[in-house]
């Protein structure tokens, strides 16, 4: 039988792989909906099946340490984490491919301009993504941190974004299937960057000990944050 430690540096690595694979797939969930790709749209889509896969593979290693290891202290909190955050971006990839469907629908519709900033909520969402996989990768929790403050920022272009789409389907109410699919990607973009936020706070759980969940929002200086 392995060591608990070898075990664990598996659980590491497969948990490594799923990131990848998600972030890789939000990419191109994003891009298919800039780009109106329907190919793109359709390989995001058929992408997930792998995640999906692997996603059951890390959680059977983390059950199978813990019915044969009875790991304590950090090694224990390290297992609860990694199957929290591998849930969680289990469906960070579902979301992705949601926001696919929405590129590959709009592909199919006259093509009108998005009614609100979408370039600007995605590249805001993909460094949460991005911020949250690598605290994780790096046990840093100033960037989990970081993460947990700029959600803020995605929530308010969200809830601005209802505001334009109603504008605009007043102004072009023929457009109505069009508008509503990039609301769609909106919300898909707004449910992701929360996703990233649980992902921080199981890093810092991990890291620390401590539970930030339905903590005050964390002061992050201004300096610190994303640009």
């Amino acid at each position: 039988m392995r060591t608990i430690e070898a075990q664990l540096n598996v659980i590491k690595d497969q948990l490594l792989s799923v990131s990848t694979q998600v972030e890789q797939l939000f990419g191109d969930a994003v891009r298919a909906v800039d780009t109106l790709d329907a190919v793109l749209a359709r390989k995001t889509i058929e992408s997930d099946h792998r995640i999906d896969r692997e996603e059951v593979e890390v959680e059977e290693s983390c059950l199978q340490v813990l019915a044969t290891q009875q790991p304590v202290a950090n090694d224990l909190r390290f297992l609860v984490g990694v199957l929290k955050v591998n849930n969680d971006l289990e469906r960070v990839g579902d979301l992705g491919v949601n926001i696919a469907e929405r590129a590959l629908f709009l592909s199919q519709l006259p093509r009108v301009d998005a009614p609100f900033d979408f370039r600007e909520m995605a590249e805001k969402t993909r460094r949460m993504l991005k911020g949250c996989l690598d605290s994780l990768i790096q046990r840093d929790i100033e960037l989990a941190k970081r993460v947990l403050a700029a959600d803020d920022e995605v929530d308010a272009i969200n809830r601005e974004m209802y505001a334009r789409v109603y504008k605009a389907i007043e102004a072009d109410p023929a457009r109505v299937q069009s508008y509503m699919q990039y609301l769609s990607v909106s919300r898909h973009l707004e449910r992701i960057a929360d996703y990233c936020t649980n992902i921080a706070e199981d890093v810092i759980y991990m890291v620390t000990g401590k539970i930030e969940r339905h903590k005050p929002e964390i002061a992050v200086p201004q300096q610190a944050r994303w640009t």
